[in-house]
Order: structure tokens, then C-alpha cells, then sequence
């Protein structure tokens, strides 16, 4: 992301030899390999974070290896983000600007609201260093605002707001759109590599690029997540808006200047489809992440603008979409691989069936030979129920298998998958579920789940987290808003488990169910989230449905030949889905891949 990059990695005691290369065409060069030891990474781990540096120590002395070198490397090879300064600081090295072929004509739209008006030099003096030659600005003034002389520069130049403009008005015959704000900056290269990214592509309606807020705070950004752009507008600056999507919008007016910049940014949401993110820090940018939330009101009058199926949502002081539920509700079957464990299975069933306030619910029990005589008399008991159906699948255990069964034998339009060391806390959980799984676009549907303790378990899958695929912010505390306030709301995910999963039976099926071949107990979730992204359908992952899990209480570590086995799948996974591990879409280049937070790598 910037000038530099550093890797740290082990070596096994048995290397003989190491061989570095480096694609002449690439841009990259190789400056420095050195070796690092343990002792120097335990010294290094003590200084930085001394409690891992303890867990380090401790898991050497217990031969833990793998443990060992995770620690080490989670606490020497990433920086907390905030630290972003001194990470940044280190990857700086000297300028070396491209040259790119002749981009778009970009207009750069500055419109300057009461009181901002001392904040344009900066701005002014950034746009008259960019790169890229072939652009032009307009200084919009509000009523009132007392105008400041700027250099002699034919690219500039002064025009009241006027509210009956449209906004065709503001791009004149300029190929793409750059709002500014007062006081951002822009850096050098930053109209060039955007302007680039769109010629490129000419089919993209925008383009956008990461940036730092004033405070130091980088503003790392997903690729393009349009329910997370609705509630965040976290696209905002600095970004590119091609002709074709300014073309499309609806005919309308510019309206008041100070409602301007959020009306855009909604705009933007609901109409981008061909979207690029240049995945770099291209502008510093005097407004913090929080400003770009839109109002309730302001969203709600622009879904109803849009005739969207969907109302905003006011919840724990987060604007956050209420999508509608279809009429009739559609029905839900619940599948729940289960054996033994009279304790886990009578609380799950309980939630469902007496504490869960959804309308239709089938249950479908798949019991993988359970022997426990409370579990077998507690199944006569639920026969007696006519909304539970349950299946004895005795062989050797396959979850993938038993989840393909229990989805065959069901009869709702939407399944939910759910883990039996799930407990119900709330009963709207399933209803916030199923309104995203009912959403044409939308494949699997994933909770937000807590540890006993009421820490994160589960708030989406990062591909490629620890190498393959993890939990982000695990053991977090069950409030922790995450990086630009996503946890806050729902949002576009790679995948989610299916501790606790909903999709609708027809997309299910479309893409073959669960791997039972390939991943019979692990990645089966993950490798089915993206088969489906693949088909076109994507996973959201929603705060508002709200569960207890104690994750895998039932089957307990993998340990021996259960290790063996759980690596073999793992590599199964890396070979089928490479290109993912290497970029999750959703989850920026510069955070970690070694720890479950989210640090800087």
C-alpha cells in the first residue's frame, strides 16, 4: 500500500537453501533479507507486548511450536492501528511517480460551506501539484461566505451555489467528477491513479481510494460493499464519479449546499454497480469517519426517492436498513446436526420452539447416532410435535453430509443452519435473518454470535485469516464497533459460519449444497459462502440477530489423526479458493492476516 513492505516468516531448521526472485516488470524491488532469531523476536515481542511475550515463552517451554511462532510473529509483524503513523513511517521510501497514459478529464468540484473558506489553501496548493495535467476545479461558494483570492490559475475558478443546478451541471463536459472538501489534501499521484483505474475500466460508474483523517487515523477501506456504503458512506473521499453513473441519475437538482455532500454519497450507494478501489492512501481528509453516517431521516427519504424495499433503523444510536419481509412470511426450516448431549439439544429446541417469536418454524433434527437414553426419550417427546421432524443418520460423521440430509428432508423456503451449542437470546433473531436471506441478491445470511462470557465469537469470515479462513475480532468485547463502525451494522462478508447460517433453499440448491466430499467437518461453510459469491449472490452478515455459542463444545479440539484430517481439508481449500486467500474483498490489503483484530500488518 505504500513505497515499502515487510514480511516476516520462519524458516525450518532444515533449510538448506533459499532462492528470492523478483519480476523485473513488477515495480517491486528486493532491498533487505535478514535473519531474525528467536531470542531477538522474544526480545523484541517483550518491548512491544510483554504479556505475549509470556504466552511465547510458555508455549516454548511446552514445545508448542506452531503456538509459539504465532505469538511471536502476530506480536512482531503487526502494529495496532493506532500506530498507523509510525507503521506508515516506516514504509515510506523515496517518490517514484508513474507516468500514465492520458486519463479522463476529471472536474474537481470544491464546494465551500459557511466558515470553510480558510481551509482552501492547502487544497488549492494540492490540485496545482497532482500528476495528472488534464483537470479543472470549481470553487463553489455558499451565500455569505466571504470569497478568498486563490493564485492566478486559469484551472480555477468562482461560482455562487446555486441550488437549481443539476448535478450534470457541475461535471460540464468533464469525463468524471472529484468532489473536494475544503482542507482535504490530495496526494500527488492521487487524480492520476484514480483517473487511471477508470480508464482502464470504462464501464466503472466510480472509483475510489483510502485516505487519513486529520487525527492521524487511517480510513482503510473494503472493496465495493453497498449496504455498508448506504449506512456508512465510507466510499466518501477521495473518489472519482464516471459520467455514466452521474447520467443515470434521476433529473434533479443540486439542492441546499449543506445537505449536498450526503445526498450524493447516498446516491452514489444506490445507483454504483461497476465500481474500483484503488487500494491506497491518496488524500488526508479533515472529517472523521463518524461525519459520513448518514441521518435517518435523510436516508429514509432517499430509500423512499429510490422505492427501495427497505426503511432505515435506528438501533443502539446506529443507523442501520430494515429490509421488508415478504407477505406471506416465508417459511423456515431450521436443520440441526446433533448427537448426544441432552443439555445442548433441550436448550437449542426450547429457543426455537417456545422462545423464538417467527410465525412458521420446522425443525429438523439430524442425529448422528446418539445413544444417550435423556437425548432418545427427549426426541419421543418432540415427535409428539408437528413442527419438528428428526432423521437418525448413524454413519461416521460428515457434517457437510448430515447439514445435505437434514436440507432434503426440509420443507421451508428458507434453511437455517444451526449449530445444536447455539443458545437463543432474543426472540427476534430469526426475523432479522430471514429478511436478509429473502433479499433476491443476498445468498447467506450470517449472526452476530457470543462466547459464554459475552465476548465476539463469530462477526464475519476473513478469507485467509491465519492462512485460510477466521473469525475477525474474536474475543473482542461484544461492543467493539470495528474499523469505520461495520460491526455496527450489517454488511457484505466472504463467508459466515454455519453455526448459524440462513439461505434460501432455492439458492441452496442452486449451487449443490455443502461440499461433503472435499469438506466433510471443516470449510464447508466458507467454501459455501463463496460458491454462492461465485454464482452471483452475496453473504451479509447482520448485528441484529444476536446468539450464544459455545463453539464446537460438542466435538472438542482437533487433536492426532482429527489434526491430520483437519489439514488435509485445509489444504483442499487453499487449492480451490487461492485468489481469495490472497485478497478478501472485503477486508483491506494493509490489515493483518496473522492476528484476529484488526492491526496493521
Amino acid at each position: 500500500m505504500l513505497a515499502r513492505a515487510h514480511w516476516l516468516g520462519l524458516l525450518p531448521p532444515d533449510v538448506a537453501e533459499i532462492r528470492l526472485a523478483v519480476d523485473a516488470g513488477s515495480g517491486f524491488a528486493l532491498e533487505r533479507v535478514g535473519l531474525r532469531s528467536h531470542a531477538g523476536l522474544l526480545g523484541e515481542c517483550l518491548v512491544k507486548r510483554p504479556l505475549r511475550a509470556f504466552a511465547a515463552a510458555y508455549q516454548m517451554a511446552r514445545r508448542d511450536e506452531r503456538r509459539f511462532r504465532d505469538i511471536l510473529r502476530g506480536a512482531c509483524a503487526t502494529e495496532p492501528l493506532s500506530r498507523y503513523s509510525a507503521w506508515s513511517a516506516a514504509r515510506q521510501g523515496p517518490s517514484r511517480q508513474r507516468i500514465y497514459p492520458r486519463g479522463p478529464r476529471i472536474r474537481v468540484l470544491i464546494p465551500v460551506r459557511r466558515g470553510e473558506g480558510r481551509g482552501l489553501a492547502p487544497t488549492i496548493g494540492s490540485l496545482r501539484g497532482q500528476t495528472h495535467q488534464d483537470w479543472r476545479a470549481v470553487i463553489r461558494w455558499a451565500a455569505g461566505e466571504l470569497r478568498r483570492a486563490t493564485p492566478e490559475d486559469v484551472r480555477f475558478v468562482h461560482e455562487a451555489w446555486r441550488e437549481t443546478d443539476h448535478v450534470d451541471d457541475l461535471l460540464a463536459d468533464a469525463d468524471a467528477l472529484c468532489v473536494v472538501d475544503p482542507g482535504e489534501t490530495l496526494t500527488p499521484d492521487a487524480l492520476a491513479l484514480l483517473g487511471h483505474a477508470a480508464a482502464e475500466r470504462p464501464e466503472l460508474d466510480l472509483v475510489y481510494g483510502d485516505a487519513v483523517h486529520g487525527a492521524g487515523a487511517p480510513v482503510l477501506k473494503p472493496d465495493w460493499s453497498p449496504d455498508l456504503a448506504l449506512t456508512t458512506g465510507y466510499f466518501d473521499k477521495p473518489a472519482l464519479l464516471t459520467r455514466a453513473l452521474i447520467e443515470r441519475w434521476p433529473l434533479r437538482m443540486a439542492g441546499a449546499i449543506d445537505g449536498f455532500a450526503e445526498e450524493l454519497r447516498l446516491s452514489v450507494a444506490t445507483t454504483a454497480r461497476h465500481v474500483a478501489h484503488v487500494q491506497r492512501i491518496l488524500s488526508r481528509t479533515q472529517r472523521p469517519p463518524a461525519d459520513l453516517i448518514p441521518g435517518a431521516a435523510a436516508l429514509s427519504r432517499h430509500l423512499q426517492s429510490v422505492m427501495a424495499p427497505v426503511e432505515s433503523d435506528v438501533a443502539a444510536g446506529h443507523v442501520d436498513l430494515r429490509w421488508s419481509m415478504p407477505k406471506p412470511a416465508p417459511s423456515v426450516s431450521i436443520v440441526i446436526p446433533s448427537r448426544d448431549r441432552y443439555d445442548l439439544i433441550t436448550r437449542v429446541c426450547r429457543g426455537i420452539l417456545h422462545e423464538t417469536s417467527y410465525p412458521t418454524i420446522e425443525v429438523v433434527i439430524v442425529d448422528n447416532g446418539s445413544s444417550d437414553a435423556d437425548v432418545l426419550g427427549f426426541y419421543e417427546t418432540l415427535r409428539a410435535d408437528r413442527r419438528v421432524q428428526i432423521i437418525i443418520e448413524p454413519a461416521p460423521f460428515n457434517f457437510s453430509a448430515m447439514v445435505n440430509r437434514g436440507v432434503a428432508a426440509a420443507s421451508g423456503d428458507i434453511v437455517v443452519l444451526l449449530n445444536n451449542d447455539v443458545a437463543i437470546l432474543a426472540p427476534d433473531w430469526l426475523d432479522a435473518m430471514v429478511r436478509q436471506a429473502a433479499r433476491p441478491e443476498v445468498g447467506a445470511v450470517g449472526a452476530k454470535l457470543l462466547y459464554g462470557n459475552g465476548t465476539l465469537q463469530h462477526a464475519g469470515v476473513v478469507v485467509g485469516l491465519g492462512g485460510r479462513a477466521g473469525h475477525i475480532l474474536r474475543r473482542r468485547s461484544s461492543e467493539t464497533p470495528g474499523h469505520l463502525g461495520r460491526l455496527k451494522v450489517a454488511h457484505e462478508v466472504s463467508a459466515v459460519t454455519a453455526a448459524c447460517l440462513a439461505v434460501s433453499r432455492a439458492k441452496y440448491d442452486s449451487v449443490g449444497g455443502f461440499d461433503a466430499e472435499a469438506f466433510p467437518i471443516d470449510f464447508n461453510d466458507v467454501d459455501f459462502c463463496l460458491r454462492l459469491g461465485k454464482a452471483g449472490y452475496k453473504t451479509v452478515w447482520t448485528p441484529a440477530a444476536v446468539l450464544a455459542h459455545l463453539e464446537s463444545v460438542s466435538r472438542g479440539p482437533a487433536v492426532g489423526e482429527a489434526r491430520q484430517r483437519f489439514e488435509r481439508e485445509a489444504h483442499g481449500f487453499v487449492e480451490r479458493w487461492r485468489d481469495t486467500i490472497r485478497h478478501d474483498p472485503f477486508y483491506h490489503p494493509a490489515l493483518s492476516l496473522t492476528t484476529f483484530g484488526e492491526d496493521l500488518e
